[in-house]
């Protein structure tokens, strides 16, 4: 199983520069970044992540993870980088898709995209996206950049995103592009994941969730004729122990993504090898 690690940074902390290079010299993988481009001073959503439904600190402070994996991926040769996760509903398909390509263009080839539809009303509907049907919107809006990245011409007609044919490069250095992983828990995640998708991130799961939802997506995909290998689950918020780890391996996650204490400490980076010397 592949190890990542997730580095909510802001721009006051450690530089994502070298937190991607030791990153990619502790041993990891992969590293992650998180998207809130504005957060609303006054609002009623409840973040599922937290007991009280209160925002984390962290989420206020958010450096555009685009531009900080591009900024990451210059100064580094193999670690992968994504988005965990990256709020489709709130960005034009057209300009993110070639943000994505131009990303993929310059790290031959180590993006992933992990997408969520978002879970902030308030938030999502001040950027633009339709926040009671956002899925649809996302759907339409990764549909739409799929054309993107693998027609010379493309053009795409939905109830979101309506273009003629267009050129749209450079193309991703991945055919026919880059991962698709859907985060979340919505009730029809999975039939999303096996119709238009590459995986699934699922947040703060357990093993046991985990192999549940390995077991739904090899059903569905069979019965829709697609190959179950061809899903990969990335499991993030993973505990940075061994057991835990093994435990996910276990229940049928292709990846792990573990947290640091404070991503935004001083000892940010030393946390991170300490932890990549304990279970790499």
């Amino acid at each position: 199983m592949q190890i990542g690690v997730f580095l909510p940074v802001n721009a006051q902390a450690l530089d994502i520069a070298e937190l991607a290079q030791r990153a990619e010299a502790a041993g990891f993988e992969s590293m992650w970044m998180p998207e809130h481009p504005v957060m609303p001073v006054t609002t009623t959503s409840r973040y599922r992540g937290t007991p009280d439904g209160s925002v984390p600190p962290y989420m206020y402070d958010m450096v555009d993870p685009y531009m900080a994996l591009c900024r990451a991926s210059a100064v580094t040769s193999k670690i992968g980088l994504g988005t965990s996760i990256s709020l489709i509903p709130e960005r034009n398909p057209l300009m993110l898709a070639k943000v994505i390509a131009t990303l993929d263009h310059y790290s031959n080839g180590r993006f992933t995209l992990g997408v969520g539809a978002g879970w902030h009303r308030e938030e999502t509907t001040i950027m633009g996206g339709d926040f009671d049907h956002r899925w649809s919107q996302t759907r339409e809006n990764i549909l739409a950049m799929k054309e993107l990245w693998t027609k010379e011409q493309a053009e795409f007609h939905g109830n979101y995103v309506d273009f003629p044919p267009v050129y749209c490069n450079p193309k991703p250095v991945q055919k026919p592009h880059p991962p698709v992983l859907l985060g979340g828990a919505a009730e029809n995640l999975y039939r999303r994941i096996v119709r238009w998708a590459d995986g699934w991130i699922p947040s703060n799961a357990s093993p046991e969730q985990v192999r549940a939802g390995r077991a739904s997506l090899d059903e569905l995909a069979e019965a829709a004729g697609r190959d179950p290998a061809s899903i990969q689950i990335t499991a993030f918020g993973v505990a940075a122990d061994t057991d835990t780890l093994k435990q996910m391996e276990e229940a049928g996650a292709d990846r792990a993504i573990v947290m640091l204490p404070d991503a935004r400490a001083a000892s940010a980076a030393s946390d991170m090898e300490q932890i990549a010397r304990a279970i790499l």
